[in-house]
């Protein structure tokens, strides 16, 4: 059993953020433009043949290394190194508390010890790593350690897509905490920097609509509802009589007929906000909280054009569209206009590509 997939520790610079979700890769380069200040380099999104992924698991290893080869020829960058991510659901993570003071190899040994209770596969088919979160709060003789673990055909899969297209993994992160990355960016927009306020993101992707509650950037809740942005294809295919690609392409292009509008977009809009109020009233219910003071939308569906005041006026609570790269200065390749419309969709590319300032 070795620790040999660092999902925690990137050693390479530069990296690409190469996120492989249902319905596109996406793909994030940054650089540091120095006094702190990051810089968006370059990015791309590149539609996946529909069914290529479902439900985070790669079903066509063809289609997807060629689409991952495709947007990194469009994304026009020489580096090779890339920071992935696996689907939240793929990972089992758990908090572990050990003492002070061991060595890397002790740690390791209590690591496995501890994953042996609690995850249910061998751990010979188990790709397995650890961080050191800091002091347990039980006191200063204890750390507290974040184990994660996951099924060495995700990883695989993953691995193999990118290889194939040229690209070399040297990050494999978990989707959950690559957008909590960027979204701390998100955070410090809002009053008070986010600080002490109960934050729901909702990430409304092709299919699934997730929802985490965080505060102080504790995760505190999490939900996923099927809901998402192919039922908009499957009406506009319906509808119109497209095939998916030309429904998709349509709904992106602003190429549909008049009724459209009217007939299909306000419907669907009006349902996704209906969606999140029952998410919001789950999270209620089954914890001591009464109250969200931000929502932040992100994922492929909060780009639909008012959105999020169709979700505040819904929910009456404060929407805001997740956008990580605001107080980031975008080189002369990225059009400002068409990042302010993409940027809700690229949260986990962004906190992959964040991997690079590592320390």
């Amino acid at each position: 059993m070795q620790f040999d997939l660092s999902i925690f520790n990137p050693k390479a610079r530069p990296l690409i953020g190469l996120d492989i979700c249902s319905s596109a890769i996406k793909m994030v380069e940054l650089s540091d433009a120095g006094k702190g200040v990051i810089c968006i380099d370059r990015y791309v999104i590149e539609p996946l043949p529909r069914d290529a992924v479902l439900d985070g698991n790669i079903t066509n290893l063809e289609q997807v290394t060629e689409t991952v080869n495709r947007a990194w020829k469009r994304l026009g960058s020489s580096t090779r190194n890339v920071a992935m991510a696996l689907p939240t659901a793929a990972v089992i993570t758990k908090k572990i508390v050990v003492a002070a003071g061991l060595r890397e190899q002790e740690l390791e040994v209590q690591v496995e010890s501890e994953a042996n209770q609690y995850i249910p596969f061998a751990l010979e088919e188990v790709n397995l790593d650890f961080q050191v979160i800091g002091p347990a709060p039980s006191g200063a003789d204890e750390v507290e350690l974040l184990i994660a673990a996951s099924r060495k055909e995700k990883v695989e899969d993953r691995v193999a897509c990118a290889e194939a297209a040229g690209l070399k993994p040297v990050v494999m992160d978990v989707e959950a905490y690559a957008a909590q990355a960027a979204l701390e960016l998100v955070e410090k927009q809002l009053p008070d920097g986010g600080r002490d306020r109960i934050l729901a993101m909702v990430d409304i992707g092709a299919n699934v609509m997730n929802v985490t509650v965080l505060k102080n950037d504790q995760s505190i809740y999490t939900r996923e509802q099927a809901f998402g942005g192919s039922q908009l294809t499957q009406e506009i295919m319906r509808t119109y009589g497209m095939s998916v690609e030309e429904a998709e392409m349509a709904k992106r292009n602003n190429t549909l007929p008049e009724n459209y509008e009217a007939e299909l977009l306000r419907p669907f809009m009006e349902n996704l906000a209906l969606e999140v109020s029952r998410a919001l009233q789950f999270f209620f219910t089954s914890t001591q909280f009464n109250k969200v003071d931000n929502i932040i939308l992100a994922g492929g569906c909060a780009i639909i054009s008012g959105i999020g005041e169709t979700v505040a006026a819904r929910t009456k609570v404060d929407t805001v569209l997740a956008n990580p790269f605001v107080n980031m200065v975008p080189s002369s390749r990225i059009r400002p206009k068409h990042l302010l419309t993409d940027a809700p969709s690229l949260l986990v590319a962004c906190g992959l590509a964040l991997r690079r300032f590592d320390q």
